[in-house]
């Protein structure tokens, strides 16, 4: 039933065998056994597609039914036992994972040695539920959802050069000094060379064209460290090297503010605890 649940809703033998580790040719002969034994077919496939019966339909959503009732059963029962384990599928979007989320998991793990960690760093938005993940932290506004959500401290901006450029070119005071300096362009947010900033009358402020863009933020750290221009990204990646001196942050009045952080979960009715462990500690150590 698993696997014809993964053919389903991955949309192809080959994307439901990867998900399950097995060949396409396994994946097939599960699907012909189901078939054999319901005497009647599940999938129409051609060369191209393949789409339900309508007897498949019907069963796939028994199915379903039967698999989340049988996930429950197994949650119930490890509730049941007073030490968490298993693995937990975590998503985290990348530069937060790498700067701050996944240096807090060796402390998480060290606390709880029956639980193993699976962590996704990754921009792309997955489906909790038909992805398999436990949990995910998302930034930015969330839409409307059946999840359940808790706020973590918000994702803060920082303006910085390296003491070497300020010397050479000097400080800016306000946004509109930018026309005057070599700013770093994050592709991420287009190619027309704007930055948002001004505290909280927040505005999009024109830059001089950069002569450095980069669709990643570790790119442009490194050219600001070397002393080609400033640069702006989240405050996580460049709270070291701030420390450190090697950058100074500059418009500190203009900067904008936070984005919201939220750790989401699906609302489960009997979480289990290497869920519930997972949930607290992250609140504790990133919660508002």
């Amino acid at each position: 039933m698993e696997v014809f649940v993964a053919v389903v809703e991955a949309g192809s033998l080959t994307a439901a065998a990867e998900r399950f580790d097995l060949s396409s040719a396994m994946v097939g002969k599960h699907i012909r056994s189901l078939e054999t034994q319901l005497s009647t077919r599940l999938l129409t496939r051609t060369t191209r597609r393949q789409s339900l019966t309508e007897i498949g339909r019907q069963y796939y959503e028994q199915c379903r039914r039967i698999l989340a009732d049988v996930k429950a059963a197994e949650s119930l029962a490890e509730a049941m036992t007073s030490a968490p384990r298993g693995t937990l599928k975590i998503t985290v979007p990348l530069t937060y994972g790498v700067e701050l989320f996944s240096p807090a998991m060796t402390d998480y793990l060290n606390l709880y040695p029956e639980v193993s960690l699976e962590l996704d760093l990754s921009n792309r938005i997955f489906d909790l539920v038909d992805e398999g993940f436990d949990a995910a932290v998302r930034i930015g506004r969330l839409p409307d959802s059946s999840l359940v959500a808790r706020p973590l401290k918000p994702y803060r901006m920082r303006a910085c050069a390296s003491p070497s450029y300020l010397q050479r070119m000097g400080t800016p005071a306000t946004p509109a000094d930018l026309v005057h300096h070599e700013c770093l362009g994050f592709l991420h947010w287009g190619r027309e060379g704007l930055w948002r900033l001004g505290g909280d009358a927040e505005a999009d402020y024109q830059l001089r064209p950069g002569r450095f863009r980069a669709n990643n933020g570790q790119a442009l750290k490194m050219a600001a460290l070397r002393g080609f221009g400033l640069v702006l990204q989240p405050e996580a990646l460049l709270a070291r090297e701030i420390g450190r001196g090697e950058l100074v942050s500059v418009l500190e009045d203009y900067l904008p503010e936070g984005a919201p952080v939220h750790l989401i979960y699906p609302r489960d009715r009997q979480p289990t605890p290497k869920l519930t462990t997972f949930i607290d500690f992250v609140i504790e150590r990133f919660g508002v």
